[in-house]
């Protein structure tokens, strides 16, 4: 897997209209974190895509009357089995974080990438998730300023509004792979 205009290579592509161009001059520097499954707790299916594409059939099932209309998308997905999905290119504003704040910056979608992992904030993530993401991770880190303190969740740039990716998530673990491959 590689980057080509930031694009990953070797991943399955879904284009989403939910994106615009980051302002002027700006480059990533922040990756965060997310989960999601539709329905809340189920696993694969066609409807993660079809969210973030604009196609979400409301009628599919009760909870996506609620969210059919939203204009979101994160930069990738990564399935149960590992699988990435891209969606934005790492070069655009993926709109995925939502009112939110790093740092004292507001506005995290002008500066950061978002990657969702295919899960809840109770369930274990899969070890299939954790090689996929920590790929990713590296590749993103030796292509943008983005460094290991620089990843954060959800519920770190939206708290009190967002709780992904939740205490399942194994930061330390991950961190731990990561800061492995860091020269």
């Amino acid at each position: 897997m590689e980057l080509e205009k930031g694009w990953l290579t070797g991943v399955r592509k879904v284009v989403s209209p939910h994106c615009d161009q980051r302002p002027a001059d700006t480059v990533p520097n922040l990756l965060i974190i997310h989960n999601i499954s539709l329905p809340p707790g189920r696993f694969g299916g066609p409807y993660i895509d079809q969210l973030f594409t604009g196609t979400l059939n409301p009628q599919d099932d009760p909870f996506f009357a609620e969210i059919h209309t939203l204009r979101v998308a994160a930069h990738c997905l990564i399935r149960r089995d590992g699988e990435i999905v891209q969606y934005v290119s790492f070069n655009d504003r993926a709109w995925h974080a939502g009112v939110s704040q790093w740092q004292g910056r507001e506005r995290c979608n002008d500066f950061s990438i978002g990657i969702e992992l295919e899960g809840t904030d109770t369930l274990p993530f899969t070890e299939a998730q954790y090689r996929s993401l920590t790929e990713v991770s590296e590749l993103l880190i030796s292509a943008y300023p983005i460094t290991v303190e620089n990843i954060t969740g959800h519920s770190e740039v939206a708290p009190g509004r967002k709780t992904d990716p939740g205490p399942a998530f194994d930061w330390a673990g991950y961190r731990q792979r990561l800061r492995a491959v860091q020269p």
